[in-house]
């Protein structure tokens, strides 16, 4: 093991026999029960980034300052920006942490959205519609659902049930 002797530390071997105890004053060299206590009683603070620390001497020494963003196990440059999932888009500070922001989707106009890979929010595939009875019909225009009834959905209101008027049919019943 290497001894190493910081400039601020004042270490003293004492070797039995050579030294008179008068000529050692235990005030001019405090020591604990870990050894002799350095001159310098205040250190320079640690970088708050510092992610490799070394004790060569009386104060501890920052030798690696963390300059990156870990996020799910990977490493992001300073600045960085990066999408971890299609709805999720993130960004590397300069404070080493990782903020993100996730998409606030609009409301489908359809009571059938689907999920495309890739795309975060969810899509009609076939365009407004609602429903009438268990019957997926388009927006904007009547459809006749049956012998007896014919729909429209409600203008901008795809979750209700269609709108339904009962035309004349034998015996027939309506929606």
């Amino acid at each position: 093991m290497a001894l190493h002797i910081h400039e601020a530390c004042i270490l003293l071997l004492v070797i039995p026999g050579l030294v008179s105890s008068a000529a050692i004053s235990h005030e001019d060299y405090p020591a604990d029960e870990d050894g002799p206590v350095c001159d310098q009683p205040e250190c320079p603070k640690i970088h708050p980034k510092c992610t490799k620390v070394e004790h060569n001497g009386c104060c501890p020494e920052c030798k690696e300052v963390k300059n990156f963003c870990e996020y799910h196990g990977k490493n992001y440059k300073i600045l960085e920006e990066f999408k971890p999932s299609p709805c999720e888009w993130c960004r590397c500070e300069p404070s080493n942490e990782v903020h993100c922001v996730v998409a606030d989707c609009a409301v489908p106009e359809c009571v059938n959205p689907v999920y495309e890979p890739e795309q975060c929010c969810p899509v009609c595939k076939n365009g407004p519609n609602c429903f009438a009875g268990t019957t997926i019909i388009p927006a904007g225009i009547e459809v006749k659902v049956d012998e007896c009834n014919i729909c429209h959905c409600h203008n901008g209101d795809w979750w209700k049930p269609a709108q339904c008027s009962k035309r004349e049919c034998q015996g027939k019943q309506t929606v």
